[in-house]
């Protein structure tokens, strides 16, 4: 039905940047918030930014200030960009709708900050 999936990931620098990208497929992706998750080895997953149908968006105070989370209903694709990357960072990012059940969880997209 729908899915979501996760690109863009990869291994970079501390101090570096990103960009991810979640492309969903269905035609429901505009009337609902969207999330990005991120789930380090030995750790519960978390989100780590929102953005709401309209536009609104919330982070984790982990991330707050260095990621930013945004859309596009056209494209049906939501971006976090992520900049001053931290090793604390690492992570699989996934995406998905903040309200769940129209998508399972994907394969995700693996960032790895490391000098």
């Amino acid at each position: 039905q729908v899915q979501v999936v996760e690109s863009g990931g990869g291994l970079v620098q501390p101090g570096g940047s990103l960009r991810l990208s979640c492309a969903a497929s269905g035609s429901i992706f505009s009337f609902y918030g969207m999330g990005w998750y991120r789930q380090a080895p030995g750790k519960q997953r978390e989100l780590v930014a929102a953005i709401t149908s309209s536009g609104s968006t919330n982070y984790a105070d982990s991330v707050l200030g260095r990621f930013t989370i945004s859309r596009d209903n056209a494209k049906n694709t939501a971006y976090l960009q992520m900049n001053s990357l931290k090793p604390e960072d690492t992570a699989v990012y996934y995406c998905n709708f903040l309200r769940r059940g129209f998508a399972d969880w994907g394969q995700g997209t693996q960032v790895t900050v490391s000098s």
